[in-house]
């Protein structure tokens, strides 16, 4: 399974937020724009709590059973594996949902006049931040459930015993 590339979220994020702005504003010429949902930031504040508690719960276990703990609880790596994948998908998911939002917002800057747009742009800014800490918790989790390098593949020697 490979690492996520931090450029890779990011350049997801600046796609998505120059097309989403470039959307809205075609959008709002030709009629109303739709307006930026309260539940965005709130589902994926969610997600990052999700993936948060994950993160901890296996490291809490790996730990107890580093220090060979009687009642320490094995990770599964089966286990281990599903919260990674399901932490990579979530951190592309929110790199793209946040991008979009991100745009959104931008345009609705521009816009703070209106109470109702002026509430969208929050709620867009709002998810911006809960997609960053969706990524965050996943790039965490990510870091947690890496196993450790072989020391022949690191130096490149092999070992005689």
């Amino acid at each position: 399974m490979r690492e996520l590339r931090i450029r890779l979220l990011v350049g997801v994020f600046v796609v998505a937020g120059i097309l989403s702005w470039a959307g809205a504003r075609l959008w709002n010429s030709i009629g109303t724009l739709p307006s930026v949902p309260l539940a965005a930031p709130i589902v994926l504040a969610l997600i990052a709590v999700v993936l948060m508690a994950t993160a901890l719960s296996i490291r809490g276990r790996l730990k107890a059973q580093r220090e060979r703990r009687p009642e320490a609880k094995g990770v599964d790596p089966l286990m281990a594996a599903r919260a990674v994948v399901f932490g990579q998908a979530s951190a592309l998911v929110a790199a793209l949902v946040s991008g979009m939002y991100g745009g959104t917002g931008a345009f609705l800057l521009e816009l703070l006049d209106t109470p109702a747009r002026r509430d969208q742009a929050f709620y867009a800014g709002f998810s911006v931040l809960a997609g960053i800490a969706v990524i965050a918790a996943a790039i965490f989790l990510e870091r947690i459930c890496k196993l450790p390098e072989d020391d022949e593949h690191n130096n490149g020697a092999t070992s005689t015993a």
